[in-house]
């Protein structure tokens, strides 16, 4: 299987590609460089592979929450080579794949939880719980948006959490209960291509992908105008 996957729903911009189960990325910290990096990073992942577009069977992206504008360029990307190609679309959660990285770089145990938070911008962040179940993040509840102080843990029977995401460093605003049942906390993850690539590989042999025009970008906000920070997308 090769499977072409893309983010650009942070300040990061990253293509990889899922080749027979391995993965290989391009990714470089660009908060206004994504339409500048991305087709770049498409063609040099493709032509190092010694691939076409042609070869791919399928393509995936990471459909938000995130910044409006890196989600709706990777999105726009993923369905113009989808349409070009004829290929299947999978589109991940932004805040599964930062889930799926703090399983690996923080070695989260099965059956424990990771709480994932992003600065959504005017004063809320983007909040998901999710259960390590073999290795990979399953979804408790529902992706949400709201102040710190509102967010709050899934039972579930989970006893440990940590935290990821860069929307903790609004931990102090959070309810004391949730912060002090969080274990440890990287702020610093921030979703990629390739952590994207593997989950979507999964979903893609559920039968989870979808044709061109059902790719759709996901704000969880139905607000999608913002004021914009010096430096954001």
């Amino acid at each position: 299987m090769k499977l072409l996957a893309l983010d650009t729903s942070s300040e990061g911009c990253s293509a990889a590609l899922f080749t027979d189960g391995r993965v290989t990325e391009k990714f470089e910290i660009a908060p206004r460089g994504h339409t500048r990096l991305l087709m770049p990073m498409i063609r040099a992942l493709l032509a190092e592979q010694g691939l076409k577009p042609a070869d791919l069977d399928a393509l995936a992206f990471a459909r938000g929450p995130g910044s409006f504008t890196g989600v709706r360029i990777a999105t726009g990307v993923v369905q113009g080579l989808a349409w070009g190609l004829g290929l299947p679309v999978v589109a991940v959660s932004s805040l599964e794949t930062v889930a799926l990285g703090a399983i690996e770089a923080l070695q989260v145990g099965e059956g424990e939880g990771i709480a994932v938070a992003f600065d959504a911008r005017m004063s809320e962040v983007y909040w998901g719980c999710f259960r390590n179940r073999s290795g990979l993040p399953e979804l408790l509840g529902e992706e949400r948006v709201c102040p710190p102080s509102r967010v709050a843990l899934m039972e579930a029977g989970i006893v440990n959490w940590i935290g990821a995401g860069q929307g903790w460093a609004f931990r102090d605003g959070m309810p004391a209960d949730v912060s002090a049942r969080i274990n440890s906390v990287d702020d610093a993850l921030i979703p990629r291509a390739s952590w994207v690539a593997r989950l979507a590989a999964v979903k893609y042999s559920q039968d989870m992908a979808v044709p061109a025009e059902q790719a759709q970008p996901v704000y969880i906000r139905d607000e999608v105008t913002w004021k914009k920070l010096p430096g954001r997308e």
